[in-house]
């Protein structure tokens, strides 16, 4: 989301349809929290595809009663109500189970003049490194090596954060690490400091100890300049090669789907009246959404008919059919709406859509594609990056996506009663178009590191100065 300014957490404010002032003073009562936690578990049972995929029955149990006994106090803030609730949607590593970051807490902490570690962390290959240093502390530099914060090594810091934080892998919650920001998460489990020790690894292997201070929320969100996820569709011109970011495959607006194909129309059609033979499309940083969108786009460059799962499954409960009864009035319910609605509470069944034929011939690309993807391609992002190379349409270029494209998701919203808690939790199971249900990202067929965060553009640069040369300079 390339949003300038700190008013990107205004926007997510205003979603949460909640102000400053209701959250500031917000508490609730333990046995209110206990009763939502009860509620929580019970309801992702009933609702969930299969809570239990990754982690037994057992051990969910466990997780709870360990929640649930830890609610010691009369009266709890919100930001630790929802921390407790993370952890256990969290706790069956899925993707699609969770909660997000506390928002409004995150609001009132820094309207109260809060501050937050001023360094934003990429974690790459086991490692956490220095992307961006919004400190007064010049010595902090690009690249460096983050060992430690306060003595505590940066290991033990990510596994404290890691329960909070709902993914398939390893590699997935580092991601999402980077997604909401170490600087934010840190502060969310840690709690407010005023200063920081911390140990870098310099990048001439020197070992070199800091004291940085804090830097207000305000200032960080001003100098961060947005979050990492695009918003923002674009088509230009690169030498020989034509670029498209086609924005995410969703829209709030009512008109978004339709605004949304006729600017793929339009690139196309601008596309194929030049003497272009390759195209780009940039599906990084991108957080996914509804296949209308990824099938309209891809169907511009398609061999033959496509779709984007070879097996895609839902699981009906009452809290669904609640919310589809909602949120689609019946004279609007389509046949997917209907599916759920007539099958029995718990009751798993497929659910088949029709294959996406290509565009018509005349408009139709048929030039080389090249897809670059990296570990923050999301959910139909990375599912559409996956049936392009599936059905080889495209080239996928980049590093392998953090989420999978064989995955539990379809993901739906339902709010706890007693704290007003909005919790996400994914209906169906999709399988990838080749049918392989390995627990794996989606696997460029040329592999190329993105050091995130930074100002360099490595994946892009290598298909127009590598792949593309001599043919295609970059410009």
């Amino acid at each position: 989301m390339k949003l300038k300014q700190w008013i990107v957490v205004a926007l997510l404010l205003t979603a949460a349809r909640i102000s400053v002032a209701q959250e500031k003073g917000v508490m609730f009562s333990g046995s209110a929290v206990k009763a939502d936690l009860e509620y929580l578990y019970h309801t992702l049972e009933d609702a969930h595809y299969n809570l239990y995929a990754y982690v037994s029955k057992s051990k969910y149990d466990k997780m709870y009663n360990t929640i649930n006994q830890s609610i010691g106090k009369d009266s709890l803030s919100q930001l630790e109500t929802i921390k407790l609730f993370q952890r256990l949607a969290a706790a069956g590593n899925v993707g699609h189970s969770e909660i997000d970051f506390p928002v409004q807490a995150y609001i009132a902490f820094a309207r109260g003049g809060g501050a937050l570690f001023p360094l934003e962390l990429a974690f790459e290959n086991g490692k956490s490194f220095i992307r961006k240093n919004h400190s007064s502390t010049p010595n902090a530099a690009v690249g460096d090596q983050v060992l430690s914060i306060d003595g505590q090594p940066i290991k033990k810091i990510q596994e404290a954060i890691h329960p909070y934080l709902s993914a398939e892998r390893l590699y997935f919650k580092n991601a999402k690490l980077e997604f909401w920001s170490f600087p934010r998460l840190y502060w969310s489990v840690f709690g407010e400091k005023k200063s920081f020790n911390v140990t870098l690894k310099k990048t001439n292997g020197r070992t070199e100890n800091l004291k940085i201070p804090a830097l207000p929320v305000m200032e960080y969100e001003t100098k961060r300049g947005g979050e990492i996820l695009s918003i923002e569709p674009s088509f230009k011109y690169m030498g020989a090669a034509a670029y498209l970011n086609p924005g995410p495959f969703s829209s709030q607006e009512a008109d978004g789907e339709a605004r949304f194909k006729a600017f793929i129309d339009s690139a196309f059609a601008d596309l194929n009246s030049k003497a272009v033979k390759n195209l780009v499309i940039d599906l990084r940083n991108n957080s996914g959404g509804h296949n209308a969108y990824s099938d309209h786009l891809i169907s511009y460059f398609a061999t033959k008919p496509f779709r984007w799962y070879s097996s895609f499954k839902l699981k009906t409960s009452k809290v669904l059919k609640e919310q589809t009864r909602k949120n689609t009035p019946e004279a609007k319910l389509d046949d997917y709406a209907k599916a759920i609605l007539s099958h029995q509470d718990g009751e798993k069944f497929a659910y088949d859509q029709p294959f996406q034929n290509p565009a018509p011939e005349a408009t139709r690309f048929k030039g080389n594609v090249y897809v670059l993807v990296n570990r923050q391609t999301y959910s139909m992002a990375a599912v559409s990056a996956a049936l392009i190379q599936d059905y080889g349409f495209g080239k996928i270029v980049g590093e392998e996506t953090a989420d999978v494209p064989t995955l539990y998701a379809s993901q739906f919203s339902f709010t706890l009663p007693k704290t007003g808690v909005t919790v996400k939790v994914p209906k169906g199971y999709i399988v990838r178009p080749n049918g392989n249900e390995a627990l794996s990202g989606v696997k460029p067929d040329v592999m190329v590191r993105d050091h995130l965060l930074d100002d360099e553009d490595e994946i892009l640069h290598h298909v127009l100065n590598t792949l593309l040369a001599p043919n295609s300079p970059l410009r």
